[in-house]
Parts: C-alpha cells; structure tokens; sequence
C-alpha cells in the first residue's frame, strides 16, 4: 500500500481530515502521520529556520523534518493548509521546497477549506498513488508495437496511433457524448494507416472521462491527466532526462507540473476562476469576430498594454474586453490583452506554487496560441517557452507511451 504522509494544519478541526482519509483509501493509498514529539518540535523548528507564531505550523514543520531525516518512511507526501491563513500559505510553500530539495518523494500541495469533499481531492491522491506504484512505467523512454491513446477531455477528445516510438494518427474533435466521441476520435486516427482495432497491442485513456470510456473499451491503462501529460510532454519535447516543467492552460483548469527524469514530483492544478483558461480565449476570440487559430497571430501584432483585462472573472473580463474596443482599443491590442491576462492568472494562481524548472514546456490545444505562448514567456521573465509538435494531444501521446510497457491485449 503506497504509504502518503500528511503535513497539515488545522484539517481535525475542520472534519476535513476523514476527506483526506477518504480520498487516499480510494487509490490504496494510506494516510500516515509523521513521528514527532515535543522534544522534537523545538528541534526541527530551530534547524528550519522560519518564524511563525502558530503551533499547528511548528508541528508541520516538525514532521516534515522528520521525513527529511529518515526518523518517518512515507513514499508521497501531502502538505495541506487553510486557505484562510496567509501564515500557513507561506510555510506550506517553504515546506514543499524543503521536501524536495532534500528528498526525490512527490510532493502535492493544497489549500482546503471547511467545506473541502474526497472528490475534490481525488485526482491529486490518484496522481501520488500511481506515481509511486506505476514509477517503472514511468521512466518508460520509448513506445513500442501499436498503440492508441484517448484523452478524454472536457471541451475536446484527442487520440493518436502510434507505433515505432512515433505518431501514425490523429483524432480530435469536440466532445458530446464520450463513448461515442472516443469511437469517432479513433476512426478518425486510423483513418489512412491499414490498421483496426484488432490490431491494437494495448490501449490507454486519460481525462474526464477516462473511467467511462477504459471499463467500456476494456482499456489496458487508465490513469489521471497528471502524470500522463507531464510523461507525454516530455517525451515530445525530448526532455526526458533532468527537469522540466509543464504547462497545461486547458478548457476548464490549468495544470503545472514539474519533473525529473520523466518523473513528476510536484503539481498544482486548478484556478480561481475560468477568466485564467482557454474557454476565456475562445470567447475572446468570438468576441473579436475571430476563429480561435486567428487568436493568436492577433495577439502577436497587438500591444497588451493599450487595452486593459485583468478581471478574475469571465464575465467582468468580457465586459473589460467590450470597455477597450469602445475606448479605441484595436482588435490586435485586446488579443494581446486577453493573452497576457490569462497568462498572469496562471502565474498568481499556480506557477508561485512551484518552482519553476527550464525548459517550461506548454502543451494542451492552448498552446497552438502564439499570443499565450509570448505572454507566458514575458510574464516569466523572457524564459525559453518549448511548444513540441502534437503539443495539443499531449494526453494522448503519453497514454499511448505509458500502455506500451504493459504486455499486448491480443496476448490475454
């Protein structure tokens, strides 16, 4: 049983706790608490190094010391505090990085409130689940024999074909119904190579649908977006040894995830609002009389800061969006705008959450936006922002990688 340490504050109180609990036990993960007593708090307190006047935090910083120093076995870990609580954000980052500067365990990091449910936590406990139990699988390098790949998103179904470590086919296209939509985005992905499903030596779905659609097709790998994407982004991007991070601006939420040698060890996802995600360009885009592949050449030409739309919320950044075009904002200026305010969401919301490890390589459909990919790269200071090519079925392509290592389904 993958064994996931739990560094918190404040969840007994909340009745937050048995949600954790509840979360882990899900995935055959256990909750285990780190050894600590009160010699020991004042310790590794004093070794830390960072004031601060709560004793739940002094105890979160005694446990995580106590991972750090062998004294607790734990193969994940789990940091979680208060949203309310401007202290514990603070330490919670500084614990995170304390872990894995000193450790190679995977380190998830969250903000919960009174009201925080299992199913809320589910795709992180998931992901720290199967990157321990799966690691093997993980560190796979190449693809091989014929495989398919589903991802199964919320706004689109991507599929790719790939055989002899390299893309074949295609599918990708709105998703309605998710059955149906997978069957359509696999025709579509056969279509031209000879092959059928007959052929097939294994079969991995990712996404919100993934559970729908592996139990239906008798898929040989269903696994979480995660750590699918990172395998699939680093392997198009030829990174797969050292670090990395990935950048994923979906329909819904964003992912950021980082890794080391084709292994993810930190992630945040999530957003306050769908003003920092890609269905906010598309409405842009609309707004602009524009397809949104025009979005981003638009962007390109404009200047971010003759139209103004920093507003969290969809609603009020359209309503800024309509506020520049009648004050004489070109079209080109609020593409620019709309890019620059979706990319600096991201960085307050999620990429102070990490640390951010060159190259940063964007993926997700998003990515074939070259105005949110500028925007990005300014917002981080100029850094080196890596696009592969099928960028936007990065899902796909690391199910399809990852199913590979797991025997052929014609041999069953």
């Amino acid at each position: 049983m993958v064994k996931i340490a739990q560094i918190s504050c404040g969840t007994e109180y909340s009745g937050v706790q048995k949600e954790i609990e509840k979360a882990a036990s899900t995935f055959g993960a256990e909750i285990v608490i780190p050894v600590t007593d009160i010699d020991y708090i004042d310790e590794a307190y004093e070794k830390f190094g960072f004031n601060c006047a709560s004793s739940g935090i002094r105890l979160m910083v005694a446990r995580a010391m106590s991972i750090v120093e062998g004294k607790s076995d734990a193969d994940a870990v789990f940091i979680a505090t208060c949203f309310r609580c401007a202290e514990g954000a603070l330490v919670r980052n500084e614990i995170r990085r304390f872990i894995q500067q000193k450790t190679r365990l995977p380190v998830v990091t969250y903000s919960f409130t009174e009201r925080t449910k299992a199913d809320e936590l589910f795709i992180r406990m998931e992901a720290l689940s199967t990157i321990v139990a799966r690691k093997n699988i993980l560190a796979r390098e190449k693809q091989e024999g014929l495989t398919l790949g589903v991802d199964s998103g919320s706004t689109t179904t991507k599929v790719v074909l790939m055989e002899k470590n390299k893309v074949i086919g295609t599918g990708w296209l709105p998703t309605t119904d998710v059955n149906q939509s997978a069957l359509n985005g696999i025709d579509q992905a056969m279509e031209g190579t000879g092959y059928k499903m007959d052929d097939i030596d294994g079969m991995g779905v990712t996404g919100y649908g993934r559970l729908n659609i592996g139990k239906k097709m008798e898929a040989e790998l269903i696994q979480e977006e995660l750590s699918v994407n990172s395998k699939g982004a680093v392997y198009l991007a030829g990174h797969q040894q050292g670090e990395a991070t990935v950048l994923d601006i979906g329909g819904m939420d964003n992912k950021v995830i980082t890794v080391n040698d084709g292994i993810p060890d930190n992630f945040t996802m999530g957003g306050i609002c769908a003003g920092a995600s890609g269905r906010f360009l598309e409405i842009t885009a609309r707004r602009l009389g524009a397809d949104i592949t025009e979005l981003g050449p638009m962007a390109i030409k404009g200047d971010y800061r003759k139209a103004v739309l920093n507003s969290y919320c969809i609603v009020f950044g359209i309503q800024d969006l309509v506020t520049s075009l009648a004050a004489g904002s070109t079209k080109e200026d609020v593409a620019a705008a709309a890019c620059h305010s979706v990319a600096e969401q991201v960085y307050e919301q999620q990429l102070q959450e990490i640390d951010v490890r060159e190259p940063l390589i964007q993926v997700g459909g998003t990515s074939l936006i070259e105005g949110l990919v500028k925007a990005v790269s300014e917002t981080l200071g100029g850094i080196n922002v890596v696009v592969p090519e099928y960028s936007q079925y990065i899902g796909a392509v690391g199910s399809a990688l990852l199913v590979s290592g797991m025997g052929k389904r014609n041999d069953k």
